[in-house]
């Protein structure tokens, strides 16, 4: 019998939303139901990616035009997709990635106003065509989570240094996905909220999925 592939379930949002927080709440939650799960991240999910992630958000880099960061964003998308989701799946895990294809929409589409048919190409390259399972955005307004994103670092990276402007731009991105795409990027609201309450919501979110393992 040929083994099962595994589920990418990927948690999208605009800085500060608690990506990171809830997928270390996840990964413990999906573990204790006994199943295998890698957490991950965009930028910087394999060894070699963590070198493009450092570049990426060098806050010393001045000038990157935004075809070249689009462009380093795929190199690091296709490196992590090979080195880590794609085994990972193939073991038959559940794989918890922080960013995926939906923040290069949000960012270097929305964000940037790259033109969508240039990221449809790329995305599919970069990514080897895997669309996530399921998609958890977690939403909040923007200057909440940057308030969030500087409190929690010495100094904000280069992405962080990016205009109120620019963000508003990313999130309106990410919540057009959501209403483009109903079935897989499912919309959370998570100012006000505890870090636990989210967490349950989405493994509500997740329960269909769940039910099949």
């Amino acid at each position: 019998m040929a083994k099962r592939r595994g589920l990418l379930i990927t948690l999208e949002g605009p800085d500060g939303a608690g990506k990171s927080t809830q997928a270390g709440l996840l990964a413990e939650a999906l573990r204790s139901r006994g199943l295998n799960v890698v957490q991950t991240r965009e930028p910087g999910g394999s060894p070699l990616s963590a070198k493009i992630r450092a570049l990426l958000l060098d806050p010393e880099l001045r000038g990157l035009h935004p075809r070249a960061e689009l462009l380093l964003f795929a190199a690091d998308r296709r490196q992590h997709v090979a080195d880590t989701i794609e085994p990972a799946l193939r073991r038959g895990d559940w794989v918890l990635c922080d960013r995926f294809t939906d923040s290069t929409t949000a960012y270097q589409g929305a964000g940037r106003v790259l033109p969508a048919v240039e990221l449809e190409w790329i995305q599919r390259f970069a990514s080897n065509g895997l669309v996530p399972d399921k998609t958890l955005l977690l939403d909040l307004p923007i200057a909440v989570g940057l308030a969030r994103a500087r409190r929690r670092t010495a100094g904000a990276d280069r992405m962080e240094n990016s205009t109120p402007a620019y963000f508003e731009r990313v999130r309106r991105g990410f919540l057009r996905l959501a209403r483009r795409d109903p079935g897989r990027v499912k919309l959370i609201k998570v100012a006000g909220r505890s870090a636990e309450g989210i967490c349950a919501e989405a493994l509500t979110l997740l329960a269909p999925l769940l039910r099949g393992w």
